[in-house]
């Protein structure tokens, strides 16, 4: 009841204030402005929400694009192989030009002597490409020869690799030794210059040695203005053919241009002309080559198209069989369940490297390499998808709306496809996103350490280049850096991406943060 204090408030109330809001309405439901959202369009939603897997969905992109163009935009393949620009820095030489400190086919030589010194100028006066790029440090020692002191300097300079190549000996058919002075002629690109005969110059083996020397060390002569002295053979006794193209300015006309060899003519020739004449182009390495002289932007790309492939196939593999094990084992349960689990707990123990060693040895020789290195991964590699699909199984044959579909007279296989298997496939999702780097970093593993070889294959892999690379790490470090960058940002990537998938699917989460 009320009692008398309150009853004396609401009677200093005005009776206006009691009239009903809604009186003489019709009161109704407000409609929904918003769309209902599906069960992927919330995901998404939550996906996008979270930045790290955003942008390792973008670094994903970007690889996938690399693996895509690389091969095609590059000049090489993975065939190409020059056996004289091996464990070359990356080199554009419209770069290099510009002299920013990129792409420059920069290397570093230490101790240099006068007579090495001597040299990279000479290559530079007869070739007009200067490999010295800049002196890093000059170190001066002083030593007692016969009573007097001899000051010594060495040198720590950095070189353009492709230029100090200078001059290579050439056994050449007479046919391309006619058509490369066709070439000159056409182009005005010295390709084949003055010959040297080794007893000219101390029996020197180098064929950068074209000036005359005191020593076998390489010494040069100098003229009175501090010029080298040509020694260039005049020797038309042992000349091999006849030379009638484009000469060096200051020939007086009676050098000779090759010399004789067993049916063929040897010349010298200066290989960065005579790589653009066997090619059509400049030697041009975005990331360099490796110890197989390979082009790594093109092979990286072919390598990795390889490792994400393989990778694809066998986790779409891995979840057809997992899923239709795992489905079986979870619906029918009891005595079927146990005995594929243990089956399942056989195949898990099998160490699959052993496996994979065994398959290569023993398999690869029937099969091939591909399709036993498959069946090595796909021998054990759906057991998890089995046990996840299992667990997802376990959870949802018990709900109302499959014991619905069972009393309206489904099948099995309609209940386990049709009504269970679907409410479990963004968790499935998720562990194939999660396997694919997996797979990929286990394929890797094995290229690398050589127990499989696809080289014939697929021409490459991210592994076997890494292997490649890791001969020369301390003189040639991109060989290494440029492979193992792309396969560290893929595994990241994949397993960020993988991360958020696993967050955006979570059904706990449906509907949080909106």
């Amino acid at each position: 009841m009320m009692n008398e204090a309150t009853k004396n408030i609401y009677e200093d109330i005005p009776k206006e204030m009691f009239e009903l809001a809604q009186q003489d309405e019709t009161l109704h439901d407000t409609k929904l402005e918003t769309k209902a959202r599906g069960y992927f369009a919330d995901a998404l939603v939550r996906f996008r929400k979270n930045r790290a897997s955003v942008i390792g969905a973008w670094i994903i992109f970007f690889l996938l694009l690399f693996s895509l163009l690389s091969p095609i935009l590059s000049k090489y393949t993975v065939r190409d192989q020059d056996k004289y620009y091996v464990n070359y820095p990356p080199y554009i030489r419209s770069i290099a030009e510009k002299k920013i400190g990129i792409f420059d086919g920069a290397a570093v030589h230490a101790s240099q002597n006068e007579a090495a010194m001597a040299q990279w100028k000479a290559v530079a006066i007869e070739t007009g490409y200067d490999p010295l790029l800049k002196i890093l440090e000059t170190t001066e020692t002083v030593s007692l020869y016969r009573g007097k002191e001899r000051i010594t300097k060495t040198y720590k300079i950095q070189t353009n690799k492709y230029y100090e190549q200078g001059m290579i000996f050439r056994v050449l058919s007479f046919q391309e030794f006619e058509d490369i002075q066709k070439w000159q002629d056409e182009t005005g690109i010295q390709v084949i210059y003055p010959f040297v005969e080794a007893k000219d110059i101390k029996d020197i083996t180098s064929a950068n040695v074209w000036y005359q020397v005191s020593d076998n060390k390489g010494t040069p002569k100098y003229d009175k203005e501090g010029n080298f002295i040509p020694a260039y053979s005049t020797n038309t006794a042992k000349e091999g053919a006849p030379y009638h193209s484009k000469r060096l300015e200051n020939d007086p006309g009676n050098w000779i241009y090759s010399m004789q060899k067993s049916g063929a003519v040897q010349c010298r020739v200066c290989y960065y002309n005579y790589y653009t004449y066997v090619n059509g182009h400049e030697p041009m390495y975005i990331m360099g080559t490796n110890s197989m002289g390979m082009d790594l932007f093109c092979a990286i790309g072919i390598g990795s198209r390889f490792s994400i492939i393989f990778a694809l196939l066998v986790s779409v593999i891995n979840l057809t069989i997992g899923a239709v094990y795992g489905a079986i084992q979870g619906y029918y349960g009891g005595a079927v369940d146990m005995i594929m689990d243990r089956i399942a707990d056989i195949l898990y123990e099998v160490p699959f490297i052993v496996v994979s060693t065994l398959f290569q040895l023993h398999l690869a020789p029937k099969v091939g390499v591909v399709p036993s290195f498959l069946f090595a991964f796909v021998l054990t590699g759906w057991i998890g998808m089995a046990a996840l699909v299992r667990k997802q199984f376990y959870r949802f044959k018990s709900q109302e709306f499959v014991m619905a579909a069972r009393t309206l007279g489904a099948s099995d296989w309609r209940l386990m496809f049709k009504h269970i298997f679907p409410n479990a496939i963004g968790t499935i999702i998720t562990s194939c996103a999660l396997t694919i780097p997996g797979v990929i970093r286990s394929e890797t593993t094995l290229t690398y350490l050589g127990i499989v070889n696809i080289a014939d294959f697929a021409g490459t892999s991210l592994g076997t280049l890494m292997s490649q690379g890791q001969t020369s790490m301390t003189s040639s470090p991109h060989a290494m850096f440029f492979p193992a960058m792309y396969f560290a940002l893929l595994l990241i990537a994949f397993n960020l991406f993988g991360n958020g998938l696993r967050d955006a699917f979570n059904p706990s989460l449906r509907g949080v943060d909106d």
